[in-house]
């Protein structure tokens, strides 16, 4: 069993940087992240890792005060990530990322989680001894939405080459983005790219930027996008885990329960949206859905990040200006 150390290099292998695990909240990229920070590559036995509850809440965002039922929630939707692995006949294999997360307390009081990963994630995991790549935890700590998050990783994995050619819709595919997404490039590009772009050079040890490569499709439609990717020696300060648990446990002494519930919903909406206002579409949800449905975290998650992926695809087929009006619009005629 590997405890939460000083040693904080996440080396992840290039085959599972190609797949997308399912619907990863940022939390959860973070949370992954985290624990690869914490394993030995060549060494399967360290295979669990145990976090202090107090430091596990903080990583996920989920307050100071232990609720098992909560807790159960959240251990549910990280046992559910699936990553489907490519054969060479073109089929694939399906499996979870994680087997087993316990929640329990020592022989001393002290609350834990102790997660263990899934037996056939293991080669994608340990014993690899070249192509992957690594970098300083500290990098996906400032990182605002799992759209940043993942492409930090999709770019720092090509950083000693510099460049690295994606198909608009191979991009699409590794960020987790639905292919009927942003059909307009130019929404991709404000709602994305640009986004991504300034958030690397702020706070992570890269930077990029990014033109149209290669042909174009009907009506000179970009199909590929060519990335240039620098060192950056020009961003905020290194935070460390240990800074950034106790960053979120000062915010979590300020925040109420409800406050925590509305940050994590933010972030089914990429974060575009304030919390004042996702309160307002919190309360929207109370009037319009099943007492079931608001009641449950996830399915709060689930129901905005789908009617916030729906608004991106209406955008494409005609702008939408306010697009808080929106949401709240859609929300309304449920």
């Amino acid at each position: 069993m590997t405890v939460i150390k000083s040693n904080y290099l996440v080396k992840k292998r290039n085959m599972l940087n190609e797949i997308r695990a399912n619907s990863m909240t940022l939390q959860e990229l973070r949370f992954f992240s985290i624990y690869l920070s914490k394993i030995h590559k060549d060494n399967p036995e360290t295979r669990v890792v145990r976090f202090p509850i107090a430091d596990f809440q903080a990583i996920m965002e989920l307050g100071s005060r232990i609720k098992i039922d909560y807790m159960k929630g959240v251990a549910n939707s990280l046992l559910c990530k699936v990553v489907n692995v490519p054969n060479e006949r073109g089929g694939f294999t399906a499996f979870q990322l994680f087997k087993e997360c316990v929640v329990d307390m020592d022989n001393t009081g002290t609350w834990y989680v102790e997660i263990d990963a899934h037996d056939k994630a293991l080669p994608l995991i340990f014993e690899f001894k070249n192509n992957y790549f690594s970098y300083q935890l500290w990098n996906a700590l400032r990182l605002k939405s799992s759209n940043q998050l993942r492409m930090y990783e999709i770019l720092k994995q090509y950083e000693k080459i510099g460049t690295r050619v994606l198909a608009v819709e191979e991009l699409k595919d590794l960020l987790g983005i639905a292919r009927d997404e942003y059909l307009r490039f130019g929404n991709f590009k404000q709602w994305v790219l640009d986004g991504c772009q300034r958030a690397l050079a702020e706070t992570t040890d890269i930077k990029f930027t990014y033109e149209p490569y290669g042909k174009r499709g009907k009506g000179g439609k970009i199909l590929f996008l060519k990335f240039t990717i620098q060192k950056n020696g020009n961003y905020t300060d290194q935070l460390t885990l240990d800074e950034f648990i106790e960053q979120n446990m000062e915010e979590d002494a300020e925040d109420s329960p409800y406050d925590e519930k509305m940050i994590y919903l933010a972030d089914a909406c990429d974060n575009e949206f304030s919390i004042k206002e996702i309160i307002v579409l919190h309360d929207l949800m109370l009037e319009h859905l099943p007492y079931e449905t608001v009641r449950d975290q996830i399915e709060c998650y689930n129901y905005l990040m789908r009617k916030y992926r729906y608004m991106n695809m209406q955008s494409e087929k005609k702008p939408i200006p306010k697009r808080f009006r929106y949401m709240r619009s859609i929300i309304g005629k449920d």
